[in-house]
């Protein structure tokens, strides 16, 4: 008798269960870190406590037990005022969006900086990709939202900072396997070590699967390689390099509803006749050096790499986009930057002042070629040449901020001077000459003041300034059938308020609360979208408001509660035209639930066993800006996860299971905002499941 997929993760869960049997029967007392350090928006380490700003930190002990260590979305979902929505698509990488930033992004992230070890995973334009963040190294990720978003230039959605694990302790080798639902299969290598001087980090991994839907197969594989050394002791250098390779990763596309509805692992028939799919080649190699000189710090990080994509697109053979543009996108990314910094406290007045002064410079330059996607009666090939291009993207930000602890007061303020420059260079010129550039200026300020009411009760008012450029995916194409790049875009503006509580209610407890409004002016919204051809233009103004909510509590010995709450009221304040459709006044801002919420019940009841269960609930989500089409519905979800590890001699030995969607709900995932062809649809998998195992010598 065959044993089904449903089948054998209950035998795996009955596996764990008889050998948790075998583990000494004795609690431990949880340490929970409810103060972790921060230096996201400070530059220098902070407890989150004691920072006037909506900064949440996710630590590896909390995203690395029962998770599959693929998308940020396992480190995120716990965050308030965060949205990742899983696309089941690795060739268009997660949505994520905070505070309704970035919720339109067709592909990858953007609005949203995005930062690994200090170097940016964005480009200049705002343009950013999660997949470069590899979470099987990361030892925490640090999410900052609200007015103190200024200090990220042109991202108005605020910064995601991932921070990769240092080398520490006796020389380590490891090995895992994680097999699951849908052919997935990953396999990882890795080892580690380090003392008070030097230490490395190795690993590499690959992942396959067959995908939850039709034609979404894909394989990718990361390597990660880091050493860091301390020359002196008021100084301390770490060098890291990291690649990510995915050879034609099928792209499934979006669905329409009705398609969704008979049945969500469908794709339309484009999809598969012009197999389409997306390779991603990228290198790249950072230096973070620091040194104290007194009470001063010098910090200074450069970094440089290459990414070269391929996408194969379903446009029609002998549309005019097809035509003239082609549905080949071919580019090859060379990209670098830097960031120079200076922390000088002060001491010539009362309390603690520390002022930092730096700048951030990025440039990444764009050989972009575009083909028609089909040689004769071929589809889905690489056909005749139909766009060449050089597109360069330079971003250089000076700035200065001030941290002062003064009794009970907390301030913070910043000052940023941003520009960005998008120039063209068009060497394909038998459809006209494209070249041309645009340059971005802003000065965005921020300002937060902080006062402890008591040890355990800090409240908080903050306000800034910020814009967003638009990205060079959203430049590329005027509205209508022009193939003039489109440098009449303005960048979106927005005037940010916020007030928050930080309390510790219990010495296990610890919650945080911010309700904040946002004003936008311009903002970037679709004019059309046809023939895989989407361009944008500015539509009035819009209004957030919102609650979050985040608390994370001890209930005893062996349980701890964590719980993240969004209400997001996006809206038009304005009747505009965005494209073909009417926007009037109200209309809700797509792909941004009204609310969210993600709970979890964490029990360690003996040392070397923990099991969670999981819930999520999301709101219904709008797919276009006139809210007439099938909103997507909202849903719940629940997984389970246990892990068991067992210590023998020099070998740590570990399992672990995993069952996501365990009443088998069917639900849409995400959506692709404004799509021309009402395939907004991307479908979430049903019950699924994951097992795994893993050994680790201690030399």
């Amino acid at each position: 008798m065959s044993i089904q997929p449903q089948d054998r993760s209950v035998r795996v869960s009955l596996y764990f269960v008889c050998l948790a049997a075998g583990v000494p029967a004795f609690a431990q007392e949880q340490a929970v870190t409810l103060d972790p350090l921060a230096v996201t928006g400070t530059y220098v380490p902070a407890s989150t406590f004691d920072v006037p700003a909506s900064l949440d930190i996710v630590t590896r002990d909390q995203f690395a037990e029962g998770q599959a260590g693929v998308n940020l979305s396992e480190a995120l979902s716990r965050v308030p005022g965060v949205v990742v929505q899983n696309r089941q698509n690795y060739a268009q990488d997660l949505q994520v969006s905070t505070r309704g930033y970035g919720a339109r992004a067709a592909f990858g992230i953007r609005g949203i900086k995005v930062l690994s070890d200090g170097i940016p995973a964005s480009t200049p334009d705002g343009q950013g990709q999660a997949a470069s963040l590899n979470l099987d190294v990361a030892d925490r990720v640090e999410v900052l939202r609200g007015p103190a978003s200024a200090l990220y230039g042109s991202n108005a959605g605020g910064g995601i900072q991932m921070f990769s694990k240092d080398g520490s302790g006796p020389a380590t080798i490891g090995a895992s396997t994680l097999l699951g639902s849908d052919g997935f299969l990953k396999n990882r290598l890795y080892s580690q070590g380090g003392n008070d001087q030097a230490g490395f980090v190795l690993d590499a991994s690959r992942m396959d699967t067959d995908g939850y839907r039709d034609h979404s197969a894909a394989r990718r594989d990361q390597t990660f390689a880091k050493v860091h050394v301390r020359p002196d002791e008021d100084s301390r250098l770490a060098l890291i390099f990291n690649t990510l390779e995915q050879n034609g990763t099928q792209d499934p596309l979006g669905q329409t509803w009705s398609g969704y509805k008979q049945d969500p692992r469908s794709v339309i028939p484009q999809a598969e006749q012009y197999n389409t799919r997306k390779s991603i080649h990228h290198q790249q190699v950072g230096l973070n050096y620091e040194r104290d000189f007194g009470d001063a710090t010098l910090q200074f990080n450069a970094y440089a790499g290459k990414r070269s994509v391929i996408q194969y697109l379903s446009i029609p053979k002998g549309t005019p986009a097809n035509e003239r543009g082609g549905g080949v996108v071919d580019f090859d990314r060379e990209f670098h930057g830097g960031t120079l910094r200076w922390i000088q406290p002060v001491t010539a007045v009362p309390g603690a002042l520390t002022l930092t002064f730096g700048a951030d410079y990025d440039q990444s330059r764009d050989d972009r070629r575009g083909y028609q996607n089909y040689s004769g009666t071929q589809l889905g090939v690489k056909g005749e040449l139909r766009r060449d291009e050089v597109d360069t993207a330079t971003s250089l930000d000076p700035y200065i901020q001030a941290h002062w602890e003064l009794d009970r007061w907390t301030l913070d303020a910043g000052l940023r001077r941003s520009s960005m420059e998008m120039e063209v260079d068009d060497h394909y010129l038998s459809n006209g000459d494209s070249s041309g550039s645009k340059k971005y200026q802003r000065t965005t300020p921020s300002l937060s003041v902080m006062y402890a009411f008591t040890p355990d009760l800090h409240g908080y008012v903050s306000a800034g300034k910020a814009f967003e450029t638009p990205t060079q995916a959203e430049m590329a194409y005027a509205p209508g059938v022009s193939e003039t790049f489109n440098f009449g875009l303005k960048p979106a503006t927005s005037t940010q308020y916020e007030i928050g509580l930080k309390a510790r209610l219990t010495e296990r407890s610890r919650l945080n609360v911010a309700v904040f409004e946002i004003h936008t002016d311009d903002e970037l919204v679709v004019a059309g979208s046809n023939s895989g051809r989407t361009s944008y233009t500015n539509a009035g103004k819009t209004l957030r408001r919102g609650l979050e909510v985040g608390l994370q509590q001890q209930l005893a010995a062996d349980w701890e509660l964590n719980l993240a709450y969004t209400h997001l009221d996006a809206t038009y304040r304005d009747d505009v035209i965005g494209g073909t459709s009417q926007i009037e006044k109200g209309n809700r801002l797509p792909g941004v639930p009204k609310d969210s919420l993600f709970g979890e019940l964490v029990w360690k009841p003996v040392a070397g066993l923990s099991t969670a269960l999981e819930g999520q609930y999301r709101s219904q989500v709008y797919v276009e800006d006139s809210n007439d089409q099938k909103a997507a519905p909202a849903y719940t979800v629940f997984n389970w996860r246990a892990r068991m590890e067992q210590q023998l001699d020099r070998f740590t030995v570990y399992e672990m299971v995993r069952l996501d969607n365990l009443l088998d709900r069917r639900y849409v995932g995400s959506v692709i905002v404004g799509d021309g062809n009402g395939r907004y649809y991307e479908a979430a998998p049903g019950r699924s499941w994951y097992a795994g195992a893993g050994v680790e010598y201690r030399f």
